[in-house]
């Protein structure tokens, strides 16, 4: 059992309007970030783009993709390059094993550093590293736990009309292959 400190907000309401015990629920998107009109330009896009990869994914391609600005992201680095190549090569409802991605970012004997670029990935929904799986069909490892790749790789393949794989553990969708082509 592992003991993890307790925030220091602990005991206290989330809110200083919740009073009661029981968690309140989820305010809706505008009462969450305020007023739309309050909402900055690259956090409105965010939104719209969380909405329509949830909702409407047909409606990805014609959106912008909210500006990434993260350090990781900036530097001439390997994890750099896999990172913009995953958002680049690998769309909705695809997948790609660790060694083709290695492969398609100009290495193609560092799958296990694909792995580390995925586990550096700051934002995981926007940069598909739940995409990335392993050669042997295996879903792999994800920050967010592997319930959540699942669910995300399932949410993928059944909203892109591909049917789920029998062990339900990812979309028998299409891989994408080192050349960038489909397999």
């Amino acid at each position: 059992e592992r003991n993890f400190p307790v925030p220091v907000w602990a005991g206290r309401p989330a809110c200083p309007l919740q009073t009661c015990e029981q968690p309140a629920e989820a305010p809706a998107l505008p009462e969450l970030l305020g007023r739309p009109e309050e909402m900055t330009e690259p956090l409105v896009q965010c939104a719209a783009w969380l909405d329509a990869y949830f909702h409407e994914p047909a409606a990805l391609p014609r959106l912008p993709l909210p500006a990434i600005h993260h350090p990781i992201l900036q530097r001439d680095s390997f994890t750099a390059q896999v990172l913009w190549k995953l958002l680049e090569a690998v769309k909705f409802g695809d997948t790609v094993s660790y060694q083709q991605l290695a492969a398609l970012a100009g290495n193609p004997r560092a799958a296990r550093a694909v792995g580390g670029a995925m586990r550096s990935n700051p934002v995981p929904i926007l940069i598909p590293c739940h995409r990335v799986i392993c050669s042997s069909g295996a879903v792999g490892n994800y920050s967010g736990g592997l319930a959540t790749k699942e669910w995300l790789l399932a949410h993928e393949g059944h909203l892109a009309g591909k049917p789920t794989s029998p062990r339900g553990s990812r979309p028998a969708g299409t891989q994408l292959g080192v050349q960038g082509g489909r397999n």
